[in-house]
Parts: C-alpha cells; structure tokens; sequence
C-alpha cells in the first residue's frame, strides 16, 4: 500500500523538475539507501535503510515508461513498454541469483554493496546523460501542468478515458494478483505439493509474460489493442478456471503461463494508454497508474486471504474468472469508443 501510495507523488515532480533528470536523483538516494542496508549494526536501521530505498525506487518505473511516452511515437510505445518491462524481469531474476550467491558465499552485507554500485554506477550515467543528451531535456513548454498536487490530480480526474484507464487497472490488479498469491497455498493444500515445489511452478507465469515481450511487436501488429485487451481478459478467465478445475497439479504449468501472457496482453494495452491519458501531466498520469495498480493488488490480496479462509479456494479463482470476462468486455467497449472519439 505505501509503495502504491508513494508512486504518485513523483510524476507531478517528474512533470516540473524533468522525468530523466528526477530517474536520475532517485536512483542516486537508492545508492545512499542501500548503503546504509549494507553498514547497518542493527536490524532496525536495516529495515529503516530499506524503507528508505522502497521509498526512492518507487518513482524509477513510472517516471521512465512517463519518459518513454514523451520519447517514443505511439506507434512503436507498446513494444517499447514490453522490452522496457522486460529488462525488469531480467532484473529481477538476475538480482535474485546474484544476491543468493553473494550471500551464500560472502554475505548479506556484500549482496547490498554490490547492488548500491551498481545504482551508483547507472545514476551517475543516467545523470550525465541528463546534462549532455538533448533527447533527456523536458518536453518545450512543459510547465507540468497548473496548480499543486492535488491540482494536477484532480484535472487527471476529469479526463473521462483517464478514469476507465485507472479503474481497470485497479481491478485488474485485483482480479490477477489478488489469486496469484494464493496459487502455491492451494497447490500445497490440495495437491500435497512442497512450498518450494509451488513456488517454482509460479515460475510459469513469468515465462508467460516473457512469451508475450518477445513476441510483442508480433502480436501488437496480428491482433491490434482491441485483440490484445479481449484476448488477454479470455486467457486470464481461462487460467484461472483450469486452476480452479485441474484434477492434478500439472495442469498448473500450462494454467500459469497462459495467466502470465493473458495479464500482460491485457495490462501492456492499459500501460500504454497510462501515457498517453493526459500527455501535458504524463508523470502525473502515470505514477497515478502506478499507484492505482498496486492499491488494487493490496485489496485483492487483502481480500483473497479472507475468501480463501472463509469459502476456500475455488471462490478466489472463480470469482476472478468471472469478473475478468465482463472487465474485459467493458473495457473492449469503451476501447473501440474511443478509438471512434480520437480517430
């Protein structure tokens, strides 16, 4: 929730100060933030060093798919987001290998300097380029919109297609994650499988959605927006019903990789509206996205666990499945409407 919440106030920075410019003074405090993780004498200043960093790296995503949609034609911006979410995961699976072997062989400690060079190493490029490099400078004219905080937001409010924009993302958010994070509990539950054989079957659903990177610009040009949204919201459906149905845990495997490309056809699509919804407030628009995103994973997660507890499993997958069918349709309504209004 604070992660979710602290998203938003970086894009109206962003929108004043200059999206690069800002990626690069974020990714600078993580420097310091890891840092104070890699010297801290107690667990609380570990945990207060890492609040720190959390708090810093909140604005880095937002802040540089807001630069990639002042940057890059609309055109060519999905497969752009696709490659730019692909570099996150190659992040994330490189930073979990290479943590686990610094710390097995090292350290902790070692793990969290290696990590602060290397947000040492990327913020001083990221911020010489802000100086040299006349594709970083702000948009002309941009002033990041009127009024404060509240101000930017509230004109974000009043854009009618900015609102679809960030209640289905909210609920998609809901809808995805608020199951996924029960996955591995029910597989154990049901099917006796280890945590740490669940667990690894989750890993089905990042080669999902590294299927989709791939082929993005492929599929971008054979379905078009409107395919990818109503193809993902079906192969989301369809996951969680072959879940929720599956007579053995196999057939988790192909579930869980149909799910990670169903949820990145669907959420690429969104992303790439998140900016292009209010280009004069992009920052602002997209951090707001952001924010939208992760509250609706909270509540779903927040929400999964009481209906897990309470009426079991098959009400979580179900109950995604069969509002992700009407979400998709609706939003596929409103995305061929709009392609009317702007065309």
């Amino acid at each position: 929730v604070a992660y979710g919440l602290v998203q938003a106030f970086f894009g109206p920075l962003g929108d004043r100060l200059g999206k690069y410019r800002l990626i690069a003074l974020t990714t600078l405090l993580c420097t310091l933030g890891t840092l104070g993780a890699a010297l801290a004498a107690s667990l609380d200043l570990l945990i207060l060093a890492r609040v720190f960093t959390g708090v810093a790296a909140a604005g880095i995503i937002p802040l540089s798919m807001a630069w990639i949609g002042d940057k890059v034609s609309y055109a060519e911006r999905q497969h752009t987001l696709a490659r730019f979410i692909g570099g996150q995961i190659a992040g994330v699976i490189a930073g979990q290998l290479i943590g686990g072997v610094l710390t097995d062989t090292v350290g902790w400690r070692w793990a969290f300097g290696f990590v602060c060079l290397l947000y040492l190493v990327i913020g001083l490029r990221v911020l010489t380029e802000s100086r040299r490099n006349p594709l970083t400078y702000p948009q002309p004219g941009a002033t990041g919109g009127q009024g404060g905080l509240v101000a930017q937001m509230g004109s974000l409010f009043g854009v009618p297609w900015a609102r679809v924009i960030l209640a289905v993302v909210f609920v998609e958010g809901m809808l995805v994650f608020g199951g996924l994070a029960f996955v591995p509990l029910y597989l154990h539950d049901r099917f006796a499988l280890s945590m740490s054989q669940a667990g690894l079957l989750m890993g089905m659903f990042g080669l999902g959605w590294l299927s989709y990177i791939l082929f993005a610009r492929r599929l971008v040009k054979w379905l078009g927006e409107l395919g990818l949204a109503i193809g993902g919201a079906a192969l989301i459906a369809l996951a969680w019903l072959l879940i929720a149905s599956g007579p053995a845990w196999g057939w988790a495997v192909p579930a869980c990789a149909l799910l990670g490309l169903g949820y990145y056809m669907f959420h690429n699509t969104l992303q790439t509206h998140a900016t292009q919804m209010a280009p004069q407030v992009r920052g602002t628009a997209v951090s707001l996205f952001a924010s939208c995103f992760f509250l609706g994973q909270a509540l779903g997660v927040s929400a999964g666990g009481l209906l897990y507890e309470t009426r079991g499993a098959l009400m979580v997958f179900g109950l995604a499945a069969s509002v992700m069918v009407p979400l998709g349709a609706v939003f596929a309504v409103l995305l061929r409407r709009h392609h009317r209004l702007t065309a």
